[in-house]
């Protein structure tokens, strides 16, 4: 098997789907490699994960035609409310004061996954190929090459696919990455999130919290009802306790940490944990290898940032795409880079800072927390800072999609 592409993007997760609607019809060949074979049967449960998307990734999946089958089962957020655990301050961010409908949506990935598969299946000029993996690949260390040739396993065959550019979108640990030499920069941060479904006996619709604890944050997300999702950041040390837990243990030490602004919480779906770092590669491409998502920058979920960045980068690439010509051209892949930078570099900082600020128990830092957060909740220009950096409204996404007062899009 040998074939030709014009792109190959390696990942076909959330990340690597949405790339490839935004490229569907625009007259180049596409191919999607992902290991796992698409339409595996899953069925919708109590413990779906969820994922909160900001406004401006609203927008751009209205622009990509599938936010209609995701609108049925977004919860929209109306209201964020940040605090520090034992401490006197608190900020509020508040979507009717910043003149749109909401500031973000909380949306089961299993919805986002079958919006995105639903576009693909009739994508023009895009091919799903999977199971597929990548044994190896080459051409991609100069850019006096034209191609890059993929070495594949799929199902029993090997076979291999040449691209002028090829897109890694195939995780943190990214294979991709590592096998084209780019380095990365990592800083492991000593805390797990724990996440899990749970259900609450007095729901407040809208309302997303984010509680700052010495051991990290604590985010309770409204998925509807009287469903949240839960994402409480441990210390490793104390992760594994936690887990141990039955359900009536682990929902009394939930509630401690929590408190009562949702009543008692009643109920607490599978449990989950995965470490958390930021690691963010020295290079955005190399040759003709460019990389996106996670592959590009892993965050703490302190800002809930992971995948809306991610979706800037589809943003940004189908930009520096649009003129027609050599999709793996430098002057493409630079303008990429130039387009994702400041974007990358002001989320990075913030959640990083988030991170370092409010995790620990030193009293005088703790003082100034509690100030901080006094001051973005009564300074409207900083709360109004806030709240467009939970909407990812910036960069890319601001251009297309300027936001007037009552939440029209220009």
């Amino acid at each position: 098997m040998s074939r030709d592409f014009d792109i190959l993007v390696v990942g076909g997760g959330m990340v690597g789907a949405s790339l490839g609607v935004a490229l569907a019809g625009s007259g180049r060949r596409v191919g999607i490699l992902e290991a796992r074979p698409y339409g595996e049967p899953g069925q919708p449960s109590y413990d779906d994960r969820s994922t909160a998307l900001a406004l401006g990734s609203r927008h751009m999946l209205e622009r990509l035609g599938v936010w209609s089958d995701l609108s049925r089962e977004a919860a929209p957020i109306t209201h964020i409310h940040v605090s520090d655990r034992g401490r006197f301050g608190a900020a509020h961010i508040d979507a009717g004061e910043q003149g749109v409908p909401a500031l973000g949506y909380v949306v089961p990935n299993r919805a986002i996954g079958a919006a995105l598969m639903g576009a693909l299946q009739d994508a023009e000029g895009v091919e799903m190929i999977a199971p597929a993996e990548v044994a190896g690949f080459e051409g991609s260390s100069g850019n006096d090459d034209e191609w890059v040739s993929l070495h594949l396993r799929e199902g029993q065959a090997a076979g291999t696919l040449r691209a002028r550019l090829v897109i890694a979108a195939d995780g943190t640990a990214s294979p991709m990455r590592e096998r084209a030499g780019i380095g990365i920069e990592s800083r492991p941060y000593g805390q797990s999130a724990l996440i899990a479904n749970v259900s609450v006996s007095r729901p407040r619709a809208g309302w997303a919290y984010e509680r700052f604890t010495p051991d990290g944050p604590l985010a309770m997300l409204p998925m509807g009802g009287d469903r949240y999702s839960l994402v409480w950041t441990h210390r490793d040390k104390d992760l594994a306790a936690t887990l141990a837990l039955d359900d009536a243990a682990f929902l009394r030490s939930l509630q401690a940490r929590f408190g009562w602004r949702l009543g008692r919480i009643s109920t607490v779906g599978r449990r989950a944990a995965y470490p958390l770092g930021l690691t963010r590669a020295r290079e955005v491409w190399r040759g003709r290898l460019a990389l996106m998502g996670n592959a590009l920058h892993t965050l703490h979920p302190v800002a809930g940032q992971g995948f809306n960045l991610a979706l800037r980068d589809v943003d940004a690439l189908s930009r520096a795409l649009e003129p027609v010509g050599d999709p793996g051209a430098p002057e493409v892949l630079a303008e990429y880079a130039r387009l994702r930078e400041p974007d990358m570099r002001t989320v990075v900082r913030l959640t990083d800072a988030m991170v370092r600020a409010f995790s620990g128990k030193r009293p005088l830092p703790g003082l100034l927390r509690s100030l901080g957060l006094l001051a973005a909740d009564g300074e409207p220009s900083l709360n109004r800072w806030l709240a467009r950096q939970h909407m990812g409204l910036h960069g890319a996404v601001v251009a297309k999609h300027a936001v007037h007062k009552h939440g029209q899009r220009t």
